[in-house]
């Protein structure tokens, strides 16, 4: 298996670390650390995260207030997004949203 962090995963993962990096610089690499040491847990235990509200996705929560959305597709473990337990998801009037992230190639042959 592969572990994969596509572009929106890795934007959420960048803005949090700055995020808290403002307040406290350690605090935000120890989660940032986590969020790697989570996700690495994914590549032998794939099915470790619970289904997710998305179709097709599965969630692990990497912090009580961190949750990890991925896929498994073919080899690969595909990070979509890192996102605070808290916020809405999947995003509320974003249709079709979800499976371009999922599915960026794909969309690209139909643009």
């Amino acid at each position: 298996m592969k572990l994969v962090w596509t572009r929106p995963a890795r934007d959420d993962r960048s803005a949090i670390r700055e995020y808290i990096a403002a307040d406290n610089p350690g605090a935000a690499l120890e989660l940032d650390t986590l969020f790697s040491e989570q996700s690495k847990r994914l590549l032998d235990f794939p099915m470790l995260g619970r289904p997710g509200r998305v179709s097709g996705t599965r969630e692990l929560l990497a912090h009580r207030n961190y949750l990890l959305i991925y896929d498994i597709s073919g080899d690969q473990i595909r990070l979509l997004r890192v996102l605070h337990a808290a916020r809405q998801w999947p995003p509320i009037g974003r249709v079709g949203w979800v499976e371009r992230q999922r599915n960026p190639s794909e969309l690209q042959r139909k643009e």
